[in-house]
């Protein structure tokens, strides 16, 4: 009897070991096809990896070979975007932001936002924390006021913070308060020397008073574009002005009050790689800077590695790349912003990615006269209470679910036409992200620890599988 009790036992045991093993072979695979036939959807097919051989093509993922971790992937909340969810109504507001930044079911994740430091082109009006009239100072900020924030931007963030409260937050700034400027113009001109104390002080003054708010700034940047003054608003800052900034006055004065957060340069270009190196290569700048960041306007993605190979101990940013889609089209273009973005930025170095900006209305409004942006599409369209998703909601979605923050990229070899980047959680598990790039259907491998799985997916698809 003792016998047969302990073979049921031992084979309960083996049952239980061999379900265990398989469920770690099991595969689960997101979708994107780019005839819209299917847009983020979990397929029900299970793929598993087995002993198969063939000619196919195939992407080796390599976990033994890590390198930068992940902090998020997300959008720019602007002040737009936070009117709009703002005048939802409340469970309307509610289940669209619970699907944006929940992990569960299908909501995507997002783990990142963007925050502007006063207005940016995507608000109705300019307006900076510290509005006087032109010939009036405030060295001391003792007028500082989160004011226009408070209506809109602020109690969003509050009930994002609500779903996820570990979101990363950074703030940007488009321009300083007028008075501080060479022109008294929301539209280019340059930050006066004898206000970068106060401009410094001003910066301090956000952080402290969003924290007041519960609102933990995690980075800044210096200026949005810094080589773009055609912007409304916007500042020119060059490179050695930037640099000047941050050790005498900006660095000092974070340090002085305790501030831990990230101070990140440039956030332009990548077709000005020279920039960030420019301040870095100052030693006195370098030891107040975390990292720098960039767009792709204009440029090659690769330059964020040149970057990171002049300075390896800093991190890198991808903080803005705007991503419009005609919804009136039969097919989606989800390869270029995944190709470009989700996988260049992070085969280059990037600890997230950021796409611009989180949403709009049908006529892509608010934005700011003399310099804003009328082709600038949310990720969601909100018309009242109806919610549209487009091209910059699916492409962040493909990565933002199941990449969370913490993970590490590792390595993976890149077969023609087959984009990809591989991931692994702080929960062990892997993720790889694949886009097919041909003009074909693409039949293919993935290989992890010595066996292979086979999946087919269409040109111009995009799939997460995740094991």
């Amino acid at each position: 009897m003792r016998s047969k009790k302990l073979s049921s036992i031992l084979g309960l045991v083996i049952t239980f070991v061999s379900f265990v093993a398989n469920a770690q072979n099991d595969v689960s695979l997101w979708l994107t096809k780019a005839d819209k036939s299917v847009l983020f959807t979990k397929q029900k097919r299970i793929l598993k990896f087995a002993g198969i051989k063939n000619n196919n093509p195939t992407i080796v993922v390599d976990e033994k070979e890590p390198f930068q971790s992940i902090d998020g992937f997300g959008y720019a909340l602007t002040g737009g975007s936070a009117q709009h969810l703002i005048k939802m109504s409340p469970k309307a507001r509610a289940a669209l932001l619970k699907e944006l930044f929940a992990t569960d079911g299908n909501n995507i994740g997002v783990s990142y936002i963007r925050l502007t430091i006063g207005a940016s082109d995507l608000n109705e009006k300019v307006f900076s924390y510290n509005d006087l009239a032109e010939g009036e100072t405030d060295l001391e900020q003792t007028k500082f006021e989160l004011g226009p924030d408070r209506i809109d931007v602020i109690p969003v963030m509050k009930e994002i913070l609500s779903i996820n409260p570990n979101i990363k937050i950074m703030g940007s700034p488009w321009s300083p308060p007028l008075w501080m400027k060479t022109s008294y113009d929301a539209r280019g001109g340059m930050l006066k020397p004898e206000f970068y104390e106060a401009y410094a002080k001003y910066f301090v003054r956000y952080i402290q008073d969003m924290g007041k708010e519960g609102i933990h700034i995690d980075a800044v940047t210096i200026q949005n574009e810094p080589l773009h003054p055609g912007n409304n608003p916007s500042l020119l800052m060059v490179a050695p002005d930037q640099a000047i900034f941050i050790k005498n006055n900006l660095g000092p004065a974070f340090q002085k009050a305790g501030l831990k957060t990230k101070i990140i340069i440039y956030d332009h270009n990548a077709d000005r790689p020279d920039y960030p190196i420019t301040i870095l290569n100052d030693p006195d700048a370098r030891k107040y800077i975390d990292g720098s960041a960039f767009h792709l306007y204009g440029g090659e993605i690769e330059a964020l590695t040149d970057v990171h190979n002049a300075y390896p101990d800093k991190n890198i940013y991808f903080t803005e790349q705007m991503v419009i889609e005609d919804p009136n089209e039969n097919r989606i273009n989800i390869l270029s912003p995944i190709k470009r973005l989700i996988i260049g930025a992070t085969r280059n170095w990037s600890r997230n990615v950021l796409e611009w900006n989180l949403a709009a209305d049908p006529e892509n409004k608010p934005f700011t006269d003399r310099g804003g942006c009328p082709m600038c599409q949310g990720a969601v369209t909100i018309d009242e209470d109806k919610v549209t998703r487009n091209l910059a909601y699916y492409s962040i979605a493909h990565a933002s679910k199941f990449v969370r923050p913490g993970s590490l990229r590792i390595a993976s070899s890149e077969p023609k036409e087959l984009s990809n980047v591989a991931f692994k959680t702080p929960d062990g598990k892997k993720v790889l992200i694949v886009a097919n790039s041909g003009k074909n259907a693409q039949t293919f491998n993935i290989s992890f620890n010595g066996k292979l799985l086979s999946d087919t997916i269409d040109n111009g698809d995009v799939a997460t599988y995740i094991w």
